[in-house]
């Protein structure tokens, strides 16, 4: 019964997708706008380079690596933050607060629709795209079973930093800064605007162990499946631990903040 109502905020999701169209026309002539210039920067990169491989990637691992974030980012950014910020401006935090579902829950679900079309409307094709142009760049295994349950926990990761983000709002009651910040820190520590592996080494060994790199570095480098097993089961422990912690962190500081909330609006 519980997931049924779930399911209901999916299939709102999918409908609202279907009724903006223009919208996600827009986004994707943007994202391949975005690509072009991806393409010319990384080529004059390498060819500065004077060598084929830069750290340990070819000129065609990074483009396979970028294009696929940049299609990731599509469906994995939800816009939680300024949500939770309208809300409480607007005064209709009151009303959400009042309703028979945990907020927390209810904006996760009421944005799950909207995910789930983006990833079989842009990442998805996408994907098939590379395999067909790039042959047998990308393995069809395991490989993809792990890939979206990797994904499933960086979408639970990439949420509860969101909602933490959000939170803030209770005390500053405006976001825009903080989250300008966040999607900063967020793009370039995960890997999606540039890969970890040309992170300096010292760099490189603390974002490891950042949730940050868990939301984008890890489902892409498993879905590329260039890594052993070992180093395929420690990524997604980590992915695993960091689901759990931020998930727990997020609960915990939106119940202790929601005590002090103000509200403009209403």
């Amino acid at each position: 019964m519980r997931l049924r109502k779930y399911l209901s905020f999916l299939r709102a999701g999918l409908i609202e997708m279907v009724q903006y169209r223009l919208s996600l026309f827009i986004m994707v002539v943007g994202n391949l706008l975005y690509l072009i210039l991806i393409y010319f920067l990384w080529k004059a990169i390498y060819a500065s380079a004077g060598t084929d491989r830069v750290n340990g990637m070819t000129f065609s691992d990074t483009l396979i690596y970028l294009v696929l974030a940049t299609a990731m980012f599509t469906f994995m950014e939800m816009y939680a933050v300024w949500e939770i910020g309208r809300d409480i401006q607007s005064g209709k935090m009151v009303l959400n607060l009042l309703k028979p579902m945990k907020y927390r829950t209810y904006l996760f679900w009421s944005y799950s629709g909207t995910l789930v079309s983006h990833f079989l409307v842009t990442f998805l094709p996408t994907l098939i795209i590379v395999r067909i142009v790039t042959g047998d760049a990308i393995p069809l295994s395991w490989n993809l079973l792990l890939f979206l349950v990797a994904a499933l926990m960086a979408v639970v990761i990439n949420y509860s930093i969101d909602f933490i983000v959000g939170t803030i709002c209770i005390f500053t009651e405006s976001i825009w800064g903080i989250n300008i910040m966040k999607q900063v820190i967020v793009l370039l520590l995960s890997g999606a605007t540039i890969p970890v592996a040309f992170f300096p080494e010292g760099l490189r060994t603390v974002v490891y162990f950042l949730p940050f790199q868990s939301i984008y570095n890890t489902p892409l480098t498993i879905l590329i499946g260039k890594e052993t097993p070992e180093n395929i089961l420690w990524m997604m422990g980590l992915q695993l631990f960091w689901c759990v912690f931020l998930g727990v962190a997020s609960r915990l500081f939106w119940s202790r903040s929601i005590r002090r909330i103000t509200v403009n609006g209403g």
